[in-house]
C-alpha cells in the first residue's frame, strides 16, 4: 500500500487513519532495516529541516538531526534565543519566513496552540516534536518498538504515571489503532477530559479497549 503524505502536517495522531499510522510504522521499520544492512536510503536528499525548539531537549534534538542526516537531508537548530517564538517574533511571521527557506519544521513548544498556529501559516509540513497536549513522535517510537519486539501491536499496554502529553498521544493511538490500553494516574493528574471522551467515542468504531 502506497500512501502520499506530501504537504501534510504531523500534529496529532488523531489526524491520521489506522491504515496511515500502520503505513508510517511499516515505512520506518523498512528504512531502519535498510540502514542496518548498510544501505543509505536518501529519501530526504536535498531537503532541509528546521528544528524550532522553544523547549530544549537532548533526545528529541539528536533524534531528528541524526535522522535527517541518515536519510540524506540537512537540519539546523533554532533555540528560544534565536527566535523568541510568539514574543520577539510572531508565530505567523516565523511560519512564513521559514516556509520560504526550508522543506519542513519540527517544533517543540510549551503550548499546543503554538503548534496549531504555526501549521496554520506554514506552507511546508510542521511536525509536532512536543507540546503540552501531545507528543505523537514519542508514541510512534514506542509503537515501533512494540511492533519490532512483539511482531505486532496486539498486546495489552499499561500507562502508569501522570496524564501528560505522552499519555494523551497513547490514548489517541490506542483509539485509532484499536488497541487494549489501561491508564493509571493519580487522581489529580488525570488525562484531559476532552481527549478521553474523544477516545471513548473513537473506540466504538475501532474496537479499542481503553480503561
Amino acid at each position: 500500500m502506497k500512501k502520499s503524505f506530501r504537504g501534510k502536517h504531523f500534529l496529532d495522531l488523531a489526524d491520521f487513519s489506522r491504515d496511515e499510522i500502520l503505513f508510517i510504522l511499516d515505512s520506518a521499520e523498512d528504512l531502519k532495516k535498510r540502514w542496518i544492512l548498510g544501505e543509505e536510503p536518501k529519501v530526504l536528499h536535498g531537503k532541509i529541516l528546521a528544528l524550532l525548539f522553544e523547549k530544549p531537549s537532548l533526545r528529541t534534538r539528536v533524534s531528528f538531526e541524526v535522522a535527517a542526516r541518515q536519510l540524506g537531508g540537512e537540519s539546523f537548530y533554532l533555540g528560544p534565543q534565536e527566535v523568541g517564538l510568539g514574543k520577539r517574533e510572531s508565530i505567523k511571521d516565523v511560519a512564513q519566513v521559514l516556509s520560504r527557506m526550508v522543506d519542513g519544521i519540527v517544533v517543540r513548544t510549551f503550548a499546543h496552540e503554538n503548534v496549531l498556529e504555526l501549521a496554520r501559516y506554514s506552507a511546508v509540513p510542521v511536525i509536532n516534536g512536543l507540546s503540552d497536549l501531545h507528543h505523537p513522535c514519542q508514541v510512534l517510537g514506542d509503537l515501533l518498538t512494540v511492533k519490532e519486539r512483539k511482531g505486532n501491536l496486539g498486546v495489552k499496554v499499561c500507562f502508569i504515571g501522570d496524564g501528560n502529553n505522552v499519555c494523551h498521544s497513547w490514548i489517541v493511538a490506542a483509539a485509532v489503532l484499536g488497541l487494549n490500553l489501561t491508564v493509571s494516574t493519580p487522581s489529580r493528574y488525570q488525562p484531559k477530559e476532552e481527549i478521553w471522551g474523544w477516545a471513548q467515542k473513537k473506540s466504538q468504531e475501532s474496537g479499542a479497549k481503553i480503561v
